[in-house]
Formats: C-alpha cells, sequence, structure tokens
C-alpha cells in the first residue's frame, strides 16, 4: 500500500527564504525562482542556520552564474506600458502590478464590501465609489483585495485588465514653487486617465484632501476637488477614494463635488473574523520575523485588543499586537545570541590563557581554566543546540508575549491579563473581605453587582458597576474604592479620584468634558474623559458627590445609562469599562448618633433594620433627582464600627509597621493588650476610624524611630510592645521594658 499522505510544514526561516528568492528573482528579471535565488536568500539571511553555515564558508552571490533571460520575462511592449502614464505613474503606486508580484498582504473576508466597490465601479453613472468607515478597519484593504481579483482575473469584463492605482496627492503636492506647478501636475495626470480611462483605477487613500489640496489656503484658487470636478462629472474618471466619516464631512461641504462619489460604508469586522484575518497573514508575520505564532497567541491578539485597546478599531490593533510581539520575541532572542558570541569569545581567550599556563608549567592554573572552558562550551551548546537542531522551533510567540505588549500599552499588570478572569472574579468577595473590615454587606453587594456584569447579565452599554456608598466618615468608603481597583485592575493606581466640592460652581463643570469652542480652554481635554480615554479600565471615585452642582447630574446620567460620554472635541469616550463608585455623608447622622458600642443595625428586628435604611435614605432622596438614584445599581449604606471590628482594623495598621521594620531586620510584636490599648485610644466616633492612624504614628512610630536612631534597637533586635500603668512600653530581647514618653 502507498505510504500515508504527510503534510509539509515550512519554518519561518524557509518561508523568508522564499519570499526573499521571490524579490532577487523579480529583480534580476528573471520569470522563475531558481536555485541560485533560493541559495542567495539564505545567505542573505544571517540569523538563520543555513546563513550562518554559508557566511562561515565564505559564500558570496557574485559566484554564482549569471540567469539566462527567460522567455517568462515581461516584454518590451509590457514595459513600455508603463510609458503611456508617465506623470501618473511618478507620482502613483500599481497596486494590481504589485498584487501580481505577491507583495500585497492577502485580503481575507470583505468580500461584500469589494462587490459592492466592483458594483458601482460598473455603473455608467456615478461610478466613483469612497469607501468610508474608521481608521485601521480596512479600507485600503478592500482596494487592495480588488487590485487582487483583476490581477487573478476574477472580475466582470469591463474591469478586466484594469490596472489600480494608488495616487499620492501629497506627493503631487510637494515641490510645486510657483502659482500653476499643482495645476499643470494634476492636469497632466487627469489628462493621461481620460486617455487611458479604459484601463485605469484611480485610488486616492484620505479623499478629504482633495478639498484645498493645492490652494495653498487662498481664497478662491483652485484646488484639487475644482480640477476633478469636470472630469468625474463627465464620467472620463474612475476614482475610488477612502477616508473616514468625520472626514468625509469635509466633502459634504462641497455638495458639487460629493454628489460624484457614491459612498460604500467600511464596518468593523467582528471578533471571529479578525482571527480569521490573522489566520490568513500569519505565514508573511511568520516569515518577516522568523517566529512561529500559535494559536492560542492570535486568540489572545483579538480578545486583548478588542478589550483593552477601546480607542483603536479592529483588525487593525490586532495586527499590530502580532506584529509588535513578534518583534520582541525575536529580539530577545538576539540578546541571547549576543551572550552567546560573547562566551564564545572568552573561551577564545581562555585557551590562549590556558596554553601559556601549560607552557609557563603552570598547571593547576591550566586545570582550573580547562574546567572553565569545559563550562563555557556547555553553556553555548545549551544556548544554540535546539535552535540548529530545529530551526526556529524555540522562537515561539505565546498568549503570554502578548499579554506582555498589551500591558506595555495599557499599564494593566501581565498576571491581570493572562490569569483566568473566573478565578479572580470567584475570589473577589474575599480579597475585600481582607481589607475592608466590618462591612460584610457593603462588600457582598458590590462583588455579586460585579458578577452580575461580567456574567454577561447586566447591560453591556452601561459601566461595570456603578454604586453610591453612604455613611459617616472613616467607616471605610473609599477602602473598599481602592480594594476594588486592586482587586479588579491589578492596581489601586487604576483609581482615579475626582473631588466633586471642586465642581460647586456652573462655570466649573464644563471642566468635566472640556470647555466648548469658542472660550478658553477648549484645546485642553475634559478632566472625565481624558482620564478614561487615556485608561479606559479603571474606578472613577467621585468623592462627596452630594456637594457638584445639579448640571453635573445631567452628565453623569448619561454616564450611567449609555456607558458613553463625549467631549468638546466630538469624541466619543467608552465608560463601559469603568467601575464608577460614589461617596457621600448624606444621611450619616442618623448611624452616628446610635452611638459606638451599638452600630448602625446592631441587634433589632428586620422592620428595625428597614426603618433605620429609610432614615438614612430620606435626605438622599430630598437631594438627589429619582432620575439619577433609579440609574445607581446598588446604594450601599456602610455601618458605624464596633469595638472588635476598631481592633481588626488596629492590627492591620500595625501590620505597616511590622513589614516596614521587618525589612530593617528588626521582628516587633504587639501583645493583646497594646492593640486594644490603641483601638480604645484613636477611636472618636464622629471620624470613625481615621485617628487610628495618626494614634499609631504618634505613640509607636514616633517611639520606635528613636530606638533605632540611637542604637538601642539594631539589625537582628526583637521589640515587644506592651502596656504597663496605662502606658505603651518598649521592651528589646534581654533589657527590661521601657515605658514610653509621656505626651
Amino acid at each position: 500500500p502507498p505510504p500515508p499522505p504527510t503534510t509539509l510544514s515550512l519554518t519561518p526561516a524557509v518561508k523568508r527564504a522564499l519570499l526573499d528568492a521571490h524579490d532577487m528573482a523579480r529583480a534580476s528579471g528573471a520569470g522563475y525562482i531558481g536555485p541560485e535565488h533560493v541559495l542567495s536568500a539564505l545567505a542573505a539571511n544571517p540569523d538563520s542556520a543555513a546563513g550562518h553555515i554559508l557566511n562561515a564558508a565564505r559564500f558570496a552571490a557574485s559566484g554564482l552564474p549569471p540567469e539566462a533571460p527567460d522567455a517568462a520575462a515581461p516584454s518590451k511592449a509590457e514595459r513600455q506600458r508603463s510609458t503611456t502614464t508617465p506623470t501618473l505613474d511618478k507620482y502613483g503606486r500599481d497596486l494590481t502590478d504589485l498584487a501580481r508580484q505577491g507583495r500585497i498582504d492577502p485580503v481575507i473576508g470583505r468580500e461584500q464590501e469589494i462587490e459592492q466597490t466592483i458594483e458601482v465601479l460598473s455603473r455608467r453613472g456615478k461610478n466613483n465609489p469612497v469607501l468610508i468607515g474608521d481608521a485601521g478597519v480596512g479600507k485600503t484593504a478592500v482596494v487592495e483585495g480588488l487590485a487582487q481579483r483583476i490581477a487573478d482575473g476574477d472580475v466582470p469584463d469591463i474591469l478586466l485588465g484594469r490596472r489600480v492605482v494608488a495616487l499620492d496627492l501629497t506627493g503631487v503636492v510637494a515641490g510645486t514653487r510657483y502659482r500653476g506647478d499643482f495645476e499643470e501636475r494634476l492636469n497632466n495626470i487627469v489628462t493621461e486617465i481620460r486617455t487611458h480611462s479604459d484601463q485605469l483605477i484611480v485610488f486616492i487613500d484620505e479623499l478629504h484632501t482633495v478639498v484645498g489640496a493645492g490652494s495653498g489656503g487662498e481664497g478662491g484658487a483652485m484646488d484639487a476637488g475644482n480640477i476633478l470636478k469636470p472630469a468625474l462629472s463627465r464620467g472620463e474618471l474612475h476614482i475610488v477614494g477612502a477616508t473616514t466619516l468625520e472626514e468625509y464631512r469635509r466633502i459634504e461641504k462641497d455638495a458639487a463635488l460629493a454628489r460624484r462619489f457614491q459612498p460604500i460604508l467600511v464596518p468593523e469586522p467582528s471578533v471571529p473574523d479578525t482571527l480569521e484575518i490573522l489566520r490568513g497573514l500569519r505565514d508573511r508575520y511568520e516569515a518577516h520575523h522568523q517566529v512561529r505564532y500559535t494559536d492560542e497567541a492570535l486568540v489572545a491578539a483579538v480578545e486583548m485588543s478588542d478589550r483593552y485597546l477601546t480607542d483603536r478599531r479592529l483588525p487593525d490593533k490586532a495586527i499590530d499586537l502580532i506584529d509588535q510581539a513578534g518583534a520582541r520575541v525575536k529580539l530577545r532572542a538576539r540578546t541571547k545570541g549576543t551572550d552567546v558570541r560573547a562566551m564564545e569569545r572568552e573561551v577564545e581567550q581562555l585557551t590562549l590563557d590556558k596554553d601559556q599556563a601549560v607552557a609557563d608549567e603552570q598547571y593547576e592554573q591550566a586545570t582550573r581554566l580547562r574546567d572553565r572552558i569545559t563550562e563555557l562550551k556547555q553553556k553555548i551548546t545549551h544556548a544554540t543546540g535546539d535552535g540548529e537542531a530545529d530551526e526556529g522551533q524555540h522562537l515561539r510567540v505565546t498568549a503570554e508575549a502578548v499579554a506582555e505588549v498589551v500591558s506595555r500599552q495599557t499599564g494593566i499588570p501581565v498576571s491581570s491579563l493572562t490569569q483566568e478572569e473566573k478565578e479572580r472574579l470567584l475570589g473577589l468577595e474575599e480579597h475585600l473581605h481582607q481589607r475592608v473590615v466590618g462591612q460584610d454587606e457593603a462588600v457582598s453587594v458590590v462583588s455579586e453587582a460585579v458578577l452580575r456584569s461580567r456574567a454577561g447579565l447586566a447591560s453591556p452599554d452601561r459601566p461595570i458597576g456603578s454604586f453610591l456608598f453612604l455613611g459617616p466618615t472613616g467607616v471605610g468608603k473609599t477602602e473598599l474604592a481602592r480594594a476594588l481597583a486592586d482587586a479588579l485592575f491589578g492596581s489601586e493606581d487604576r483609581m482615579v479620584r475626582l473631588d466633586m466640592s471642586e465642581y460647586q460652581e456652573r462655570h466649573t463643570v464644563s471642566r468635566l468634558v472640556g470647555a466648548p469652542p469658542g472660550y478658553v480652554g477648549h484645546e485642553e481635554a475634559g478632566q472625565l474623559t481624558e482620564v478614561v480615554r487615556r485608561h479606559p479600565y479603571s474606578l472613577l471615585l467621585l468623592d462627596e458627590v452630594e456637594k457638584a452642582h445639579p448640571d453635573v447630574f445631567n452628565i453623569l446620567l448619561q454616564v450611567l445609562d449609555d456607558g458613553r460620554l463625549t467631549d468638546s472635541q466630538g469624541r466619543t469616550v467608552d465608560f463601559t469599562h469603568t467601575v464608577i463608585v460614589m461617596t457621600s455623608n448624606l444621611g450619616s447622622e442618623a448611624i452616628t448618633r446610635r452611638g459606638a458600642g451599638i452600630g448602625f443595625g446592631a441587634g433589632g428586628t428586620e422592620a428595625d433594620e428597614e426603618a433605620r435604611r429609610e432614615q438614612v435614605l430620606r435626605p438622599l432622596r430630598e437631594h438627589f433627582r429619582p432620575e439619577f438614584l433609579n440609574r445607581i445599581d446598588e446604594i450601599v449604606v456602610f455601618r458605624q464600627l464596633t469595638g472588635e471590628q476598631l481592633r481588626q482594623i488596629t492590627d492591620l495598621l500595625l501590620e505597616k509597621t511590622r513589614r516596614l521594620l521587618h525589612a530593617q531586620g528588626v521582628a516587633v510584636e504587639f501583645t493583646d493588650a497594646a492593640v486594644d490599648w490603641l483601638a480604645q485610644r484613636g477611636y472618636q466616633p464622629e471620624y470613625g476610624a481615621r485617628p487610628l492612624r495618626r494614634t499609631i504614628q504618634r505613640e509607636v512610630d514616633n517611639h520606635l524611630s528613636r530606638l533605632l536612631l540611637d542604637g538601642r534597637v539594631r539589625e537582628g533586635s526583637r521589640v515587644t510592645v506592651g502596656v504597663a500603668d496605662g502606658r505603651l512600653t518598649f521592651g528589646t530581647q534581654g533589657q527590661e521594658p521601657a515605658p514610653a514618653p509621656a505626651d
């Protein structure tokens, strides 16, 4: 029986060699890719094992025999065809010819847009399509796909044999010193296109630049748009344009020019479509970087770019990710290659030293040098052996490499990107409980709201969560916001704090989104919109929100309901990846008047609990409008802290002192009596737990600082903090406890 068929897998270096050989064959005028081209391509790539061998053998491509002229080479008539449009060839690029040479990346998908473009080009009138879409969605790729279809003959008869030429309008304008130079160049191009209208399709990227191009900014001057209008109206030109929706408005202002074009919208591809695009481009990027892309890396590039790079569009941002990840992996490998060369130079030097030691009869020195040489050779073999055995096999772009690139661009830690989000979310409540003491209900409410959003059971067009924290000062409202930012986004630095007392006046409200046109500061970005546009994955803390001007809540209504906000520059900012936390002291009197030892909601029936909650919410309803409160996911009431909870907080604050002393080699232990003494001394009902930090600094940190500076406590010491006669005592190992100095 015949042997089973096998699949031939090409390494990235082989793909690179074949592409380079193709370019060399084209450059030499040969109509085929011969062994001499492949050999020259291998030698031109010193990073590959074959290139290393050829260069070591002093191989020179000039020693190869010259290629014989081939019958498949372009004929004289074909070479002369380009001279019939010399001006267009000077300022344009023939995409159809590049497609025949294989120098255009394959176009995956976009079948519908290419078909629409062909339909418009086949019309009798207004046969000038303009592709409209956001930057990076693939408008130019649609035209390249059209050029590839024409090169393959996969178009209607009316378009067969046509050339798609990309016109560089900025190149036409460049170098025009005197009035009339630009008009002369453009008229020559229009004449050449008109003469060969049945052979040419002109592509103008950034089509909006034709409005005003060449006019020099003078009113009434002739620009590119006015020169093209007559030829466009008579159907003598076939032009395909590409521009964004915002910039197309500049063309729409000139109605006479806009009516000559037929708009075709190019939407952003979906995540599955983008993944297919990356799989189609994989070979090109593997050949360029000489690495292998795992399928997990492509999936990670699409998903992470869609989720974290919200200010750009697919597939451009996903392609950029795999491109940069490939460059990053390749550069790391080259750095290792530099280390190998350094070790090889060291081996050469040690070999000379060893030979000299043998000549001087210093055999012990020679033995040590020999052992060092053997060790270095083993390291060199370990570093290079795998690569020579399976070229390029160790250079793999994984999902972790893509996550590192995203982390650099967004500032989100790599661990947060690569860790399974389900695991992080399921442990969210436990993580918050470790940071926030005495607010079990608040932690549970916040955790459940975030879980609902992440599970897809909440509206995807709203923020991840919006909360209003109520309670007196010092009960943990801000601390819970910090802990939530750390748990969701990997760092407390992802929390953006806005003090709403700075927005009490009507004229300060515009600072959130930026000053309107015509006002001072219009060019400056809004304080709210810009920070979210730059860091879409963040927690917004709007502190003391009740002090803001009522007009601020009109802005927040749109953010809380639609998850987006338009700044003064006309840019739409996405808030759907943010968590919005607002804090307020409204109704806190109903909590604090219950006393420190009782605590809000401590004891009593469920009806009593509901009545106390109603006392807190009543002033809230009087201050805020119903449509604002109705858009908040959860209104969280924080409880007054009890004595036991204050003791736990005191222990958490003392842990910071323990860590700082441990870094200096000093161990410190606080007795239960010392913790109780600090908790009782530092608690004030009207200020919550905030005075505890100041009390610890005054009673503990200050005295320990004196002990460290006067040398009584040094590295290796053990300090015990206790209580005697109503005061703290500080004793080191082997010494009598010393009382703290009197206040």
